[in-house]
């Protein structure tokens, strides 16, 4: 399968979620990313199917019951019993630079391979230790090469085995169904009309589902909540599974 240069895709009756847990990054090709990483992925139109949209917003209520200024960072998804042909892998990146990995959230297709360009003038090793797509890119500087093809759908939670305040997400689909909301909430998804479990993710509130109907005439104002009041940060142990050293390096 060809692999093509995309961006990733931003995804409201009443629907309360409960709890639950794009933005600036550059494509390895170029400055600005494919325009199907940032906007709902346009489906192809097939026999006996016909393409609904979703549109709504999501609220990711923060303490002192207000709207969380990170709720872009959310994910929103469908699933199907039946498998969904995905959209052709992409090529992106994740920086990594003053300690930090941007985009500190990111979207792809299943295939889609991710590089973790250097620009600090200190040594990282990226790594992660999902079930889905672990991978350990060891100790390396600025400018080296470094990429990953993220080959199965899931999960995958990114850190530096240097660094402990380093952590980025990507998430791995493997239909075409999903979306990002923007920085006020709102999104938009495209699917063909039928049954789907929804799933909405945010990092900071619990993962929620719910079974969901799409009709003909696509659904106009779904409201989705989450909860973000309980979020307590949790610290990650490092490569070999343990605490990270609190003294002793200087970068």
């Amino acid at each position: 399968m060809p692999v093509k240069i995309l961006r990733v895709a931003a995804l409201c009756p009443v629907l309360l979620l409960g709890s639950s847990p794009a933005a600036d990054w550059r494509l390895a090709t170029g400055d600005s990313p494919d325009s199907r990483l940032l906007t709902p992925y346009a489906l192809p139109a097939t026999r006996g199917s016909r393409v609904a949209i979703i549109s709504g917003h999501l609220t990711l209520v923060e303490k002192g019951d207000k709207q969380a200024e990170d709720v872009g960072q959310a994910v929103i998804w469908l699933s199907t019993k039946s498998p969904a042909t995905p959209p052709a892998p992409v090529r992106a990146e994740i920086n990594t630079a003053d300690k930090e990995f941007s985009p500190h959230v990111l979207v792809l297709p299943v295939g889609s391979t991710v590089a973790f360009p250097n620009h600090d003038p200190f040594s990282h090793n990226v790594f992660s230790q999902s079930e889905e797509n672990p991978f350990d890119l060891g100790l390396y500087g600025r400018g080296e090469p470094k990429a990953v093809k993220f080959s199965r759908a899931g999960m995958v939670r990114i850190y530096c085995n240097v660094h402990p305040q380093m952590s980025a997400v990507v998430v791995v689909r493997d239909n075409p169904y999903y979306s990002r909301p923007s920085s006020d909430g709102s999104f938009t998804l495209d699917a063909p009309v039928g049954q789907y479990v929804l799933h909405v993710w945010h990092e900071r509130a619990p993962a929620t589902t719910r079974d969901v109907v799409i009709p003909a005439d696509g659904i106009p104002a779904l409201e989705l909540q989450l909860d973000a009041r309980g979020y307590k940060f949790k610290p990650h142990l490092n490569k070999f599974g343990r605490p990270y050293p609190q003294q002793g390096r200087r970068y």
